[in-house]
């Protein structure tokens, strides 16, 4: 009886979720963690990020122009050492290397806001405004990378525009929820719930990486994972070699543009 009743289970939910998107039911468990996914890592950042800005300014506003500086220093730095696991480890071990190095950096960061002086707790900020910028860029673009792994183009176009709700939906409750509790709750305790949300990630790359070969159409032979591949300026390359991605570059770029200039110009005014 048990399995019958699983099987119906799971076809009313196919059922219910094709109203929304193309999908077929051999996707279905791929498409659940690939949202719950990207959910926990938008929720997590979107926790830091309040308190990322909060910790900018109370450094002073005439410093955020070193600090946007710094963090373009800072992912100039990740990026080798990010490009050499990249290429040497198996996607599934990278990416749960990543995200547990950035666990151990914020359960440190609770550690260091908890003890620091008051004076500290300034220098604290300006390494975690820094950190956060960092960590949002590699959490993410590591996330699209096994995406595309997973699918498929035929059903990338099919299924990626349901995923990303799952980040847009993310960043909301995770924005919504810091604005609740962030003067009832002591920052150190959302820096360790985003460890958490974290873990969960790891957690669904794990069935992810179970359920990658059953979606591609053509499998690789065994069950062994191999390496991402690529080097630290192939993704360069591949970007400059397409007038499409050249244009998202500069759509990107200019509206990063903007968002700096509108951040700076209201804590000025």
């Amino acid at each position: 009886m048990g399995e019958p009743s699983a099987a119906l289970r799971s076809n009313l939910l196919h059922q219910l979720v094709k109203r929304v998107i193309d999908v077929r039911p051999a996707e279905m468990r791929a498409l659940g963690w690939s949202w719950l996914y990207i959910f926990s890592v938008l929720f997590s950042y979107y926790i830091l990020r309040p308190i990322r800005d909060e910790m900018g300014v109370a450094g002073g506003v005439e410093n955020l122009q070193w600090l946007f500086t710094g963090t373009l220093l800072g992912m100039i730095a990740v990026n080798p050492p990010f490009a050499a696991l990249v290429v040497r480890l198996p996607r599934a071990r990278f990416i749960a290397f990543t995200y547990r190095f950035f666990m151990a950096n914020l359960f440190l960061f609770a550690a260091l806001l908890h003890l620091a002086s008051a004076e500290q707790n300034i220098w604290v900020g300006r390494v975690f405004f820094i950190w956060t910028s960092v960590f949002n860029l590699f959490v993410v673009s590591v996330f699209w990378a096994l995406m595309v792994d997973v699918f498929d183009a035929e059903q990338g176009k099919r299924l990626f525009g349901f995923i990303a709700a799952g980040a847009t939906l993310g960043g909301i409750v995770g924005s919504s929820l810091t604005v609740t509790l962030a003067k009832q709750v002591p920052a150190t305790y959302l820096l360790v719930g985003s460890a958490v949300l974290l873990e969960i990630a790891v957690f669904c790359v794990r069935r992810l990486s179970l359920l990658s070969d059953a979606l591609h159409r053509t499998p690789t032979s065994g069950r062994d994972e191999t390496p991402i591949g690529g080097s630290m300026f192939s993704g360069f390359a591949h970007a400059f070699n397409s007038t499409y991605l050249i244009n998202v570059s500069i759509f990107i770029l200019l509206v990063h543009r903007v968002r700096v200039w509108v951040i700076f110009d209201g804590m000025c005014g």
